[in-house]
């Protein structure tokens, strides 16, 4: 690798940029708790790159935790890039700016290597126009010797043949150690002057986690893909995920980058357990995130304690896919309190499963926010449930629901799904039954009627799932499902629930992009070049220009969503970890004979 100068655009950024934005403080760094080093005699530097708004980035964990470790190690130093704003794009065209980090106002293409989170599959567009608004060519196929290196990782690395174009290296898997091995590789390669080409393979040999698309090639007949493999038959062909083995003592944020704007969540998060017991068909992380790993009381403790220290937050979150399989919540529940009580801080318990645990949980948590509390349902009929692995019975949903009503809670979020395999229209109908009847329980507590929020979305058959041969039901099927709920509601009179639905045409995006080939690769750089921007946002998402760009590859967006696969076809994710084929057949086959 070429070493190079560090140019510095701070001047620039005070002077031509932040005057003109609508809001600076998304751009400005110098928060508390930021990390800054001299970049000119650090051995590696990072640009880490969120491929969303400020608000957005600085609520996510994952960043924060690589941010935090890369930092910590005396030769490295990591600075955070975010997507600007449509304002801010405009001013940064307009003035030749390149996009640039918060701590140093560094230009992107300084750094040794830009590392994206790639955490859904309408971030791509953002991703392209990062690497463009810094002065970095797009494709990695065109990129020159001077240029960084593209690393991304994030759940999307396990479908990521669509990016395969624009990006070096995935990082599959779980990130803290990998990228700890990553680095280390990387500096050492640099002193020694290898060639970045040189550097990619040998990180393609030394790890099993680390996916270079430019050693690999796809054989296509006609909408399959007849082979695999790598251009020289030197290098695996399938990749494991990174797995965190120690995670009691894994890199952990201790000291959150308190925001300037107002984030999305502002609180200390501790991840107490990674990985779910429950494998819900529907779910990726459910079946990527493995092994199971908790951390003990103890350790989440002193976590919490160090970070609040830190950052002055009022609430601890406890995350994972599953809190409420966190073997020692009990416990662990009642030392936050013990410790936090008068300090005015809450205690936030997301991803709570109704089972026996959860009866507990509204006696448990006193100093939890009342708020509201939050189930992930996904189908009202238990038939649907039992068929999707999501063992709920509605006796204990009843009386869990009832339990919190009596503990103080108010209102009710409740999550479901529409367009899952066998659903019919009466299932449909179920959804305003079910939460009609779980508002008109809290009559037995107080003689009100509670107050429940419905949270819709669409099925999007998932890569690494028992559903992903299985093609997505169309739009019309969704259109007309979100009526029948709508229809269902006005019938009962039930003013009580209010339902939000995701967007539909999103969804059919989320499914063709997931389920994608290489291919899709050019679809995506042509929607960004029409003008695709923040594509999860309902201000800027455009799927007309989707559509066309589909076209242009002689596609149509919606047939590539609903696309169905046989057990046989080589998928376009399969090489990239995940469960063993023949793990999620044996499920696929469980839900194929419960339609039977």
């Amino acid at each position: 690798m070429i070493k190079k100068a560090i140019k510095i655009l701070k001047e620039r950024v005070e002077q031509e940029f932040l005057p003109f934005v609508q809001k600076p403080s998304r751009y400005i760094g110098g928060e508390v708790n930021q990390i800054r080093k001299e970049l000119g005699s650090c051995s590696l530097t990072f640009g880490l790159c969120f491929p969303d708004l400020y608000e957005i980035a600085m609520s996510n964990s994952g960043i924060a935790i690589i941010y935090e470790i890369l930092n910590s190690i005396s030769d490295v130093a990591a600075e955070r890039i975010f997507s600007p704003w449509t304002d801010a794009e405009e001013v940064l065209r307009e003035k030749g700016i390149e996009l640039f980090s918060l701590e140093s106002k560094a230009a992107l293409s300084s750094f040794d290597v830009l590392g994206f989170s790639l955490t859904n599959e309408l971030c791509y567009t953002n991703v392209l126009n990062m690497l463009d608004l810094g002065g970095v060519e797009i494709r990695s196929s065109k990129r020159k010797e001077r240029e960084p290196i593209v690393i991304a990782g994030g759940s999307m690395a396990n479908c990521c043949e669509p990016m395969a174009d624009f990006i070096d290296l995935f990082v599959l898997g779980e990130g803290e150690d990998a990228v700890v091995e990553l680095a280390g590789l990387i500096k050492k390669e640099k002193k020694r002057g290898t060639k970045k080409a040189e550097i990619l393979k040998k990180a393609a040999e030394s790890f099993d986690w680390a996916y270079v698309p430019a050693l690999y090639v796809f054989e296509y007949a006609n909408d399959k893909i007849k082979s695999f493999r790598s251009l020289d038959g030197k290098f695996r062909e399938r990749f494991i995920n990174a797995a965190v083995e120690d995670f009691e003592n894994s890199g952990v944020h201790l000291k959150p980058i308190v925001p300037f704007v107002q984030a999305v969540h502002e609180r200390v998060s501790v991840e107490v357990m990674r990985g779910c017991p429950g494998r819900c068909r529907f779910c990726q992380a459910s079946f990527c995130r493995r092994p199971i790993r908790f951390r003990s009381v103890e350790r989440i403790l002193e976590i919490a304690k160090r970070s609040y220290e830190a950052t002055g937050f009022d609430t601890i979150s406890l995350l994972s896919l599953s809190t409420a399989d966190y073997p020692h919540l009990e416990e662990l529940i009642a030392k936050l309190q013990e410790y936090f009580n008068d300090k005015c801080v809450g205690i936030s318990v997301p991803s709570l499963r109704v089972d026996q645990q959860l009866h507990l949980l509204p006696k448990l948590v006193n100093s939890v926010r009342k708020s509201g509390l939050t189930i992930a349902v996904e189908a009202a009929d238990e038939r649907l449930r039992l068929l999707m692995n999501k063992r709920i019975h509605n006796d204990d949903l009843y009386a869990a629901v009832e339990q919190a009503y009596r503990s103080g809670w108010q209102q009710l979020k409740l999550y479901f799904m529409a367009g899952l395999p066998g659903e019919t229209e009466e299932n449909l109908r179920q959804i305003v039954k079910l939460s009609y009847e779980l508002a008109k329980l809290r009559k037995n507590v107080d003689g009100k009627t509670g107050n429940i929020n419905a949270a819709v979305s669409w099925l999007v058959p998932k890569p690494h799932t028992p559903l992903q041969w299985m093609g997505q039901a169309s739009a019309e099927y969704f259109h007309r499902a979100r009526s029948i709920i709508l229809e269902e509601k006005k019938r009962l009179n039930a003013r009580f629930i209010n339902f939000k639905f995701h967007n539909i045409e999103t969804s059919l995006l989320e499914s063709a992009m997931g389920r994608g080939d290489r291919r899709l690769g050019g679809v995506v750089e042509c929607a960004w070049r029409k003008g695709a921007r923040f594509d999860l946002w309902s201000e800027t998402f455009n799927y007309d220009l989707w559509e066309e760009a589909f076209a242009a590859s002689g596609l149509e967006l919606g047939l590539e969503g609903q696309r169905k696969f046989d057990v046989e076809d080589i998928l376009p994710w399969e090489h990239l970890g995940g469960p063993e084929k023949k793990y999620l057949k044996f499920h696929y086959e469980q839900v194929l004979g419960g339609l039977d």
